[in-house]
């Protein structure tokens, strides 16, 4: 979760005009990497920015081509072989890796390509950047491309008066959950001493004498499943990420019996962005509210 700075004010048309230029184009034959915008909707040549109850959406495609190192190595042994018995002399390191680079374009044409995405939400009533990805360093290459195709576009990571660590050991010492969330049955606990011990419970009850006992012991809490408002479920981690993000049946069940399309773009955008629209601020204030921007 982002801040967006308040002086960044585009137009929906804007916006959709400078993803354009970072469209997404598959991989040629001899690229390891190609990066860029798709349709959020999933129909081709659409547009790449999607406005849905006032929230834009848009959609990060990588490819990459899938070469194992350990192929390239095998094949450089081989060549390194055949040069020795011709030659009766031995690559250095720098003729070895000129080797490795050629082989790595020569096999590159021949390699399965694999596709990932990241969904990208913007509330800029909110001044709200959510990215859906896998890891840190996926966020930031999102975070990397918008700088780029927005003028004008800065976020700045979203920090908490408490950590979530000290508020999660908190919760799970004093067996009290902060108003409007439920704790789960899932944790991790990790040592910060050079043990590096890491306990973790997976559908068992955390309001144990054991889970207080591990804190106590400096065991701090890393994720922690919780439930808001029986709503929405999600895995709060110590950098302040959701994971596992669910929702409930219920927030579901008063739409599904009216859908006509089982692929309903515009109903599950507004609703999923309805939800965390109130969920994330009470996420927020029971981390004690946001640390002011300096």
């Amino acid at each position: 979760m982002y801040r967006i700075d308040p002086a960044w004010s585009p137009t929906a048309a804007q916006v959709e005009d400078s993803l354009q230029s970072g469209r997404f184009v598959e991989c040629g034959s001899s690229q390891e990497k190609s990066v860029g915008w798709i349709e959020p909707r999933g129909q081709a040549n659409g547009p790449l920015l999607e406005a849905v109850a006032g929230q834009w959406i848009a959609k990060l495609m990588v490819e990459t081509r899938a070469l194992p190192a350990s192929v390239v190595n095998r094949k450089a042994q081989e060549r390194v072989a055949q040069i020795e018995a011709a030659t009766g002399r031995k690559p250095g390191k720098k003729e070895t890796r000129d080797l490795k680079d050629d082989i790595r374009l020569e096999l590159l044409p021949m390699a399965f390509t694999k596709q990932s995405s990241s969904l990208v939400w913007i509330d800029r009533d909110a001044r709200l950047l959510v990215i859906d990805a896998a890891s840190q360093a996926r966020a930031d290459e999102v975070v990397t491309l918008l700088v780029q195709a927005l003028p004008g576009f800065a976020v700045t990571l979203i920090n908490t008066q408490i950590s979530p660590v000290a508020a999660m050991a908190e919760w799970l010492l004093s067996l009290e959950a902060p108003a409007g969330f439920s704790v789960d049955r899932e944790c991790e606990l990790k040592a910060a001493d050079e043990s590096k011990a890491v306990v973790r419970y997976a559908r068992h009850r955390l309001d144990t004498e054991e889970v207080q006992q591990h804190i106590k012991e400096g065991k701090m809490p890393t994720r922690l499943a919780l439930t808001w408002d029986e709503r929405v479920s999600f895995m709060l981690t110590e950098g302040l990420q959701l994971k596992k993000l669910a929702f409930l049946d219920v927030v579901f069940e008063a739409t599904s019996a009216s859908k006509n399309n089982a692929d309903d773009f515009d109903g599950d955008v507004a609703i999923a962005t309805g939800e965390l629209q109130k969920m994330l601020p009470d996420v927020l204030e029971a981390l004690g509210g946001e640390m002011p921007v300096a």
